[in-house]
């Protein structure tokens, strides 16, 4: 096994149209405005970023990102991730009856020095810290649309 790899997978249902949904996922710069644990983001350039990302467990996590996909008609983002951690992320938004599905997958492998030397004793609080913050996430991305006239649905 490979401590250092880490290799994530949520599923959102959000009651919003999936336009509305892809469209606030896309702007990656105006995620501290809805996710708590987005701490900063800024827009390097035309197709890249940088965020530093803190949950419960207290260290930040620096990342830059470059888009390799950003499809609107299929509604998936792709970025290539470095930083503290290197790999990729994905999300994925397809309709449903009642809103949107929104499926994010991530394939990492950590790159900080302090994160690799905890890789075996710490990795289920990694991986538990990393779902609180994808429940935050879902969580901030529903207020954020019922704010801009969507329905937010049960968290």
């Amino acid at each position: 096994m490979d401590w250092y790899r880490h290799r994530f997978r949520s599923r959102w249902d959000i009651g919003a149209p999936p336009d509305a949904v892809y469209a606030v996922l896309v702007a990656a710069e105006d995620y501290p405005r809805w996710w708590p644990q987005v701490r900063e983001a800024v827009r390097t350039g035309d197709t890249g970023g940088a965020a530093r990302i803190r949950s419960l467990i207290p260290y930040d996590l620096w990342i830059t990102a470059r888009e390799e996909r950003q499809d609107p008609a299929a509604r998936v983002i792709q970025a290539a991730l470095g930083g503290d951690v290197e790999g990729w992320a994905r999300w994925i938004v397809t309709p449903r009856t009642t809103g949107t599905r929104v499926f994010f997958e991530q394939s990492v492998v950590v790159r900080k020095p302090l994160l690799r030397r905890l890789a075996v004793p710490g990795r289920p609080f990694f991986r538990a810290n990393h779902a609180l913050m994808m429940c935050r996430g879902r969580r901030g991305l529903r207020a954020r649309l019922a704010g801009a006239g969507g329905t937010s649905g049960a968290v």
